[in-house]
């Protein structure tokens, strides 16, 4: 995202440096992926439209978003229906964040 022009509204928008979102982010995947309940145990319920809210989010943000996920996918999952599962899932979450038209 940092090195990712096409990305840069996205990071930006984010605190500097990125070290407590990625955490946050990993402790979320991890139980989204059915893994242990890392954010809930920390934070409590995800509540991810909610907690989102304070942010615009429009469909370019979304995109953006999707972007880096995809780069992501690309890289890490060698399993080609695996990764078109989770592109799917991400897809959907993405979009369910969307809280400007």
């Amino acid at each position: 995202m940092a090195s990712d022009e096409y990305a840069k509204p996205l990071y930006d928008m984010h605190p500097q440096p990125l070290d407590r979102i990625r955490q946050v982010f990993f402790e979320f995947l991890s139980g989204w992926l059915g893994g242990p309940d890392l954010f809930v145990e920390k934070h409590g319920h995800p509540m991810l439209r909610k907690r989102h809210m304070p942010f615009p989010i429009d469909q370019d943000l979304r995109d953006q978003w999707m972007h880096c996920m995809n780069k992501t996918l690309d890289i890490e999952i060698d399993n080609p229906v695996l990764r078109e599962g989770l592109r799917q899932s991400l897809a959907q979450l993405a979009s369910h964040m969307i809280n400007q038209h």
